[in-house]
């Protein structure tokens, strides 16, 4: 498995890729995260063109997984990653993270963060095990608490959530 950054042409595949992983909610009773529609194609542009969209890729050179990051406050904010289930539990969403990590680091960035679900096992118990712990609300950079301001607007409180972070 290859990654490597994102191309404009891998795009729509991402928004693909968010779909059916998208669909793993349904029987957790969080339909409504199943039919949330990907970020635009626009918006996903924005993160390539910025050189923070990742993809994982199969033999063939076709989009398995994405990774999309920005800067937030003293972080790079891991605003989704995602892996189609077909390619799920073969450690691909812990290589993109560790890439993010490795270019982070790399720009002297301390941190990676993120935001997720407390209680579904591929989401806050996964990336506990991928080395983040969660930040306690007081402790909120401005930068995450409009994230999850912006998440709380979008209905994704109905669920509990966290925000979390790793030191690199």
């Amino acid at each position: 498995m290859r990654i490597r950054p994102a191309s404009i042409a891998d795009l729509p595949r991402c928004q693909d890729i968010e779909r059916a992983a998208g669909e793993c909610f349904r029987p957790i009773g969080m339909s409504e995260i199943a039919e949330d529609e990907p970020l635009s194609l626009d918006e996903l542009a924005g993160f390539q063109r910025s050189g923070l969209a990742w993809v994982a890729v199969d033999d063939d050179g076709q989009p398995v997984a994405y990774l999309i990051a920005e800067p937030v406050d003293d972080a790079l904010h891991i605003e989704q990653v995602s892996v189609h289930p077909k390619w799920a539990r073969h450690g691909i969403g812990r290589r993109l993270i560790e890439h993010a990590a490795e270019h982070a680091a790399a720009e002297g960035i301390a941190a990676l963060t993120l935001t997720t679900f407390t209680e579904v096992a591929w989401n806050a118990p996964y990336y506990a095990r991928c080395g983040f712990e969660p930040i306690p609300d007081a402790s909120l950079t401005p930068g995450l608490r409009k994230i999850r301001d912006q998440e709380a607007a979008h209905g994704l409180d109905r669920w509990p959530r966290t925000c979390m972070r790793r030191t690199l």
